[in-house]
């Protein structure tokens, strides 16, 4: 049986036409990263992205229950390369999560992001996961436009 990054890096590549950051080492994204997540955003077709991502226990905070700080990361993680897809390097200046339930740590989870507002170089995003379309958790970020690479 594959390993979780495995799963998310075989649906990465499989998903995504656009290839965002695909060469570093973010906990979240980079395939570079050994310790990766390896999450794959593309287009969803509404000006937005989306992923799927397989949760494990490896991840878990309470028993059974995906650590509030994972769910965090996804969030950021989707807003960002929501950005990204559009050509805008960014970084995180402010992020506010509500969590809805509690999220079980081997659940399959829709992650969606969007611009919300458009004030360069601060834009304002909108994030949320899903289970089976679903709501469980939806963040909020407020992200200034930099000239990192």
């Amino acid at each position: 049986m594959k390993n979780v990054s495995e799963l998310n890096s075989s649906r990465f590549e499989k998903q995504s036409d656009q290839k965002i950051n695909k060469k570093s080492m973010c906990p979240t994204c980079g395939l570079d990263n050994p310790f990766s997540l390896s999450l794959g955003f593309k287009e969803d077709g509404r000006g937005g992205v989306c992923t799927t991502f397989f949760g494990n226990t490896r991840l878990q905070g309470y028993d059974g229950i995906l650590h509030g700080g994972v769910l965090s990361s996804l969030l950021d993680t989707a807003m960002a390369n929501c950005l990204l897809l559009q050509g805008i390097k960014a970084l995180t200046g402010e992020l506010n999560v509500r969590f809805l339930e509690p999220v079980p740590c081997e659940a399959e989870l829709e992650i969606h992001a969007r611009v919300k507002e458009t004030l360069p170089p601060l834009y304002l995003l909108r994030a949320e996961i899903c289970i089976d379309g679903r709501v469980v958790c939806r963040g909020r970020g407020k992200f200034m436009q930099c000239d990192r690479d």
